[in-house]
C-alpha cells in the first residue's frame, strides 16, 4: 500500500525550521505538543504535530483512539480527525499532519516518524514518554526509534508540567511537585 500523507493545515518551505511533535493524543504528547507550542511561539519556529495511524481497527481501539460503539465505521482520515481535534484543542497554530500504515508495531510506527522527520528536517523533536529507560530499546519503543536518529535534537516531555494557559486543565498523571506525594 502506498503511504498517506496529508497536511491539513499550514505548509512549509523547505528553507525553514520547525519543531516536530509525534502525537497520539496521550498525556505526554499532550504535553510535549503545548511545550513544543510555547517553545515555539518564543523562537518563532513552526510546529508539526505528526500522526501515525495504522490502518487496524484493533490498534485504534487498543490504544483508545475508536470504539466500536461509534456512529461512524471505523477509517484512518476519521481516526486522525479526531486527533487533529486534540491539537487544536493545545496547539492551534500548530500544522497537523497524518501518516497511514499497514503495521502497528512500535518499530513500523517510529520508521515513520523516522522517514517523515528526514522530510521535514526539524530542528527539534519533542517526544512525551515517560519511559526514557526504554529509549535504548527502539525495538519496544517508538521514542527509542525515534530518538536514536542524529540529525535533529530531541527534547523529552517526561512530565505534564503546569500549563501556561489557564484553560487547559491538569489531568490524571499531572505534573506534582517533587514534595509531594
Amino acid at each position: 500500500m502506498t503511504p498517506q500523507r496529508l497536511f491539513t493545515s499550514g505548509s512549509k518551505d523547505s528553507d525553514e525550521m520547525a519543531f516536530l511533535v509525534p502525537f497520539d493524543g496521550t498525556y505526554l504528547a499532550e504535553a510535549a505538543l503545548m511545550r513544543a507550542s510555547e517553545y515555539g511561539e518564543a523562537l518563532e519556529e513552526d510546529v508539526i504535530a505528526l500522526t501515525v495511524v495504522p490502518d487496524h481497527e484493533g490498534y485504534a481501539i487498543d490504544v483508545g483512539w475508536y470504539e466500536t460503539r461509534e456512529d461512524e465505521p471505523f477509517s484512518v482520515p476519521y481516526v486522525a480527525a479526531k486527533l487533529r481535534e486534540g491539537v487544536d484543542d493545545i496547539a492551534p497554530g500548530a500544522t497537523f499532519r497524518h501518516e497511514q500504515i499497514d503495521d502497528r508495531t512500535p518499530a513500523a510506527i517510529a520508521n515513520r516518524i523516522k522517514q517523515t522527520a528526514e522530510e521535514i528536517r526539524p530542528s527539534v523533536v519533542f517526544l512525551g514518554t515517560d519511559n526514557v529507560g526504554e529509549i535504548a530499546e527502539p525495538i519496544t519503543s517508538v521514542a527509542g526509534g525515534v530518538a536514536e536518529n542524529a540529525t535533529y535534537d530531541v527534547h523529552i516531555v517526561r512530565y505534564y508540567a503546569p500549563p501556561s494557559i489557564p484553560e487547559v486543565r491538569l489531568e490524571d498523571g499531572s505534573y506534582r511537585g517533587i514534595d509531594e506525594p
